[in-house]
């Protein structure tokens, strides 16, 4: 009788064992599908370095506040097909940036 009781309570923790290790590696591979929260700045840096050039009318390596303001203000009229003088966020959000109307201007 002893060495049946022995038996049960073996068995007994090699379940308990198993369902614990399930349960961790289900809960190890629940946080590996959640996405990581991604750098906003850090994306933006690459649209940066192409937007900058761009704005370099003078091409001295160096984008001033009038370039700078000259660039935005012909982005936004592009951007604003109804002529109203003022923009969305779906207008914003599906724009994108074109560098043949402002090189050289």
């Amino acid at each position: 009788m002893r060495k049946r009781t022995n038996y049960v309570w073996f068995i007994a923790t090699i379940a308990v064992l198993v369902a614990s290790l399930s349960l961790l590696a289900n809960a190890a591979a629940q946080k590996a599908s959640v996405p990581k929260p991604q750098n906003k700045l850090a994306m933006g840096e690459d649209d940066v370095r192409h937007l900058l050039p761009l704005m370099d009318a003078d091409k001295n390596g160096m984008v001033s506040k009038q370039e700078f303001m000259k660039y935005m203000e012909a982005e936004f009229e592009r951007l604003d097909k109804k002529k109203i003088g003022q923009l969305n966020v779906k207008e914003l959000t599906q724009s994108t940036l074109s560098a043949t109307h402002y090189v050289g201007k």
